[in-house]
């Protein structure tokens, strides 16, 4: 791992959206996968499931019984051959995942969803989907993670026939990535400063993108392995609500809940420090905005590169 690495791979994030953009718009990876699907079991562990619990939400929502499993549960739906098995590893050799596709190997329709075509996750698939994300030099799952949740945006797509246009969602995204990263000198400095308490990074999120919370904190884990912890928005006034009373709560908040106000009332109420990406709310210190930021979807797909840039900071 290396930090000098890992910020370049961040600043080449709209080039690789680009190119993804440019793939997905001459040719569908996903149109081997069969009609008649009946169930989604998404594999993966750390940020792979990261990615695959909110395409199981919008699945769900769709009609399609639809989990992301921790590929190390010991056990999960049966095989069937209505279901579709999404292994997702960016490196394609996690063990977990690897082991846990074993019983559905020859029994349903296994997809492997990796940023390395010719990795052991791909032996036995029916269908591989490359990620396109190019080399991560710095070690860190950056890119891999916005590419697997573009492009389980475009399985959506595929089984359900709805969703978005996604070349063009993603040349938003790049849009709205190339912005964050070229006004960075107006904003870094001042986000480092709010997020860099003693008692660790607290980030939440709408369940919809509650991705962008888990990527968020394992970026500040991962590089400059400082204490972090992800929380979704509805569920902070039952679970993280308690933190505020004691610690000096750093909060790193995604807005577009319909319980973000009851989050901020407790955090007005106890001082508390919060930096929102991609909206304002009152009580907040400070609101980081970016091109596109009132389309959700752009939003699920960027948001997280404010964390990533602060870690790389920290980390450097």
């Amino acid at each position: 791992m290396n930090p000098e690495l890992y910020l370049a791979d961040l600043e080449a994030k709209p080039a690789a959206l680009a190119g993804l953009a440019d793939a997905l718009e001459a040719d569908d990876p996903f149109a081997a996968v069969p009609s008649g699907i009946r169930r989604v079991v998404f594999l993966g562990m750390g940020s792979s499931r990261y990615a695959a619990r909110v395409a199981a939400l919008r699945l769900r929502a769709a009609g399609i019984d639809a989990v992301a499993e921790y590929a190390s549960a010991a056990s999960s739906y049966p095989a069937t051959p209505d279901t579709l098995v999404v292994a997702i590893s960016a490196t394609g050799g996690s063990r977990e995942t690897l082991d846990a596709l074993t019983p559905y190997r020859d029994h349903a329709f296994v997809l492997a969803l990796t940023n390395r075509p010719d990795s052991p996750v791909t032996d036995g698939a029916d269908l591989t989907v490359p990620m396109l994300a190019g080399e991560e030099r710095g070690g860190v799952a950056c890119r891999t993670f916005q590419h697997t949740a573009a492009l389980l945006l475009a399985l959506h797509g595929r089984l359900t026939g709805t969703g978005p246009d996604v070349p063009a969602l993603l040349r938003r995204t790049a849009e709205a990535t190339r912005d964050l990263l070229d006004r960075r000198g107006e904003w870094l400095e001042t986000a480092s400063d709010l997020l860099d308490g003693p008692h660790g990074v607290y980030t939440v999120a709408p369940a919809e993108r509650l991705s962008s919370a888990d990527q968020s904190a394992l970026m500040f884990r991962e590089g400059p392995r400082r204490a972090a912890t992800a929380c979704e928005t509805g569920d902070w006034s039952h679970v993280d609500v308690y933190l505020t009373k004691t610690l000096d709560y750093r909060a790193l908040f995604f807005p577009g809940s319909r319980y973000d106000g009851q989050a901020m009332e407790w955090i007005r109420e106890r001082g508390s420090t919060v930096l929102t990406v991609g909206g304002e709310l009152p009580g907040a210190e400070a609101a980081i905005r970016y091109r596109h930021d009132d389309d959700p979807t752009v939003s699920l797909l960027t948001e997280p590169l404010v964390a990533e840039l602060v870690a790389a900071r920290w980390w450097r």
